[in-house]
């Protein structure tokens, strides 16, 4: 039996009605635990795997409760995709309406926040509740673009039969993640949809870089932020003894003062006027400023002061399926920061390894190559900066005095999925601690 792996050139290339019947018997098979005729992707495996293990009936309809209209309103509002609408509108919309589709942008739990395109398709979205105020997290939705795409952490095309569900076995979607620039936190999805008929591959390839185009409109937007509060921030630096910085409410630098400049300083998410511990800071006194903040720096205070040698537990939270954190606590307080995939599969392991891995080993571990340690000590210098208080280097490793909670998936196989490192692929599969 031929078990190569589907992919969705070949299923292109094919005749409609064989590509379709293709499809639905992988489904059959691999749902009722037989050997398919053709391997499923990858991604859409994975996908039914944590179908299967959150017991979602794939006979379920897709319906959901709508959000009631002043919350999607809030939603709408509160979200910065609001702010790149025309920009998603005019690169997808009048292709998907052209094209017998239409445009969907979510919020970052999967609740359907703008729609349009074809007038006919709008309808007949209407017939699976994909319309605005819906849920198309895979939690309640099974296996979706807009779903696979949350949890995975990247653009991702669902064709007929490769949805879970069978209600979508009729559509293919195309969809792509949207993140801030200023602190790479997922905003959402924009995906394009429509009837199985108007598949075509290279729909993944367009969603992804209008959804790029989008980001780097908002990091234009937050550059001249930048410069606005460079501009106010500058004369009063010039007034400010010792060591100052002012940054915008993400903790990017407009300006400093008796200090090395750093791209960004990481910020408590209650910051608030006062006195206040910073990990790469030390204590530092707050002042509001037009569109940011100003951090005088304490000069008894520091990085390797008081605040340091206060830091005693670590809680390293990667339990969540696209939010990774780091909370730092100790007797000047506490503080914690989410974590980009590189970062959470790094800190995981020197939790996993607590007496410490060369850049050598984790090279290794995170790229199979261990020759590559240029690039680790790299993403290690940007980890320590900080969490230099509670890691130690030559071996990479948390520091002794330091408790260490790892708090991990309820399954394994659910941990970092979007990660192919070689030692958290060896994790979710069991074969390693």
């Amino acid at each position: 039996m031929n078990n190569t792996q589907l992919d969705l050139i070949r299923l292109a290339a094919m005749d409609a009605g064989k590509a379709t019947r293709l499809l639905h018997r992988v489904r059959e098979e691999t749902l009722a635990g037989r050997t398919p005729p053709v391997a499923p992707r990858p991604v859409i495996d994975a996908s039914w795997q944590r179908m299967f293990r959150l017991g979602l009936n794939p006979d379920q309809s897709t319906s959901s409760v709508l959000l009631q209209r002043d919350e999607l309103e809030e939603r709408r509002r509160a979200t910065v995709l609001g702010e790149v609408m025309r920009t998603l509108s005019a690169g997808l919309s009048g292709i998907a309406d052209a094209s017998m589709q239409i445009m969907v942008v979510t919020d970052e739990q999967g609740r359907v926040l703008w729609r349009e395109g074809n007038l006919s398709v709008l309808r007949q979205a209407n017939g699976i509740c994909l319309e605005e105020g819906a849920a198309w997290s895979e939690q309640t939705t099974g296996t979706n673009a807009v779903g696979t795409a949350l949890a995975m952490g990247k653009a991702v095309q669902v064709h007929s039969a490769e949805h879970y569900v069978h209600t979508l076995h009729n559509w293919t979607c195309a969809a792509a993640p949207v993140h801030d620039p200023r602190d790479q936190r997922l905003l959402g999805i924009v995906d394009v949809s429509g009837p199985a008929s108007s598949f075509h591959p290279a729909t993944l390839a367009l969603v992804s870089s209008v959804a790029q185009l989008a980001e780097a409109e908002m990091r234009q937007r937050h550059l001249r932020s930048i410069e606005r509060l460079r501009s106010v921030a500058a004369p009063i630096l010039c007034r400010v003894g010792g060591r100052a910085v002012a940054v915008d409410p993400h903790g990017w630098t407009a300006a400093v003062t008796g200090m090395a400049p750093v791209d960004r300083i990481t910020l408590p998410k209650s910051f608030r006027t006062g006195r206040v511990w910073l990990p790469s800071l030390g204590t530092c006194a707050v002042e509001p400023l037009p569109g940011g903040w100003l951090l005088r720096v304490e000069e008894d205070s520091g990085p390797g002061g008081p605040g340091a040698a206060a830091a005693s537990r670590v809680v390293l939270d990667l339990s969540r399926p696209r939010r990774w954190t780091v909370a730092v606590s100790g007797a000047a307080g506490s503080w914690s920061q989410e974590l980009s995939p590189r970062h959470a599969e790094l800190l995981y392991l020197l939790a996993l390894h607590r007496e410490g891995r060369t850049a050598a080993e984790l090279a290794e571990d995170v790229f199979g190559d261990r020759t590559r340690t240029v690039t680790v000590r790299a993403e290690m210098s940007r980890v320590r900066r900080n969490l230099a208080s509670v890691l130690a280097h030559r071996p990479y490793r948390f520091s002794e005095e330091v408790e260490v909670e790892l708090l991990r998936p309820a399954h394994p196989a659910d941990l970092l999925p979007q990660s192919t490192a070689p030692a958290i692929r060896a994790a979710r599969t069991g074969t390693t601690a």
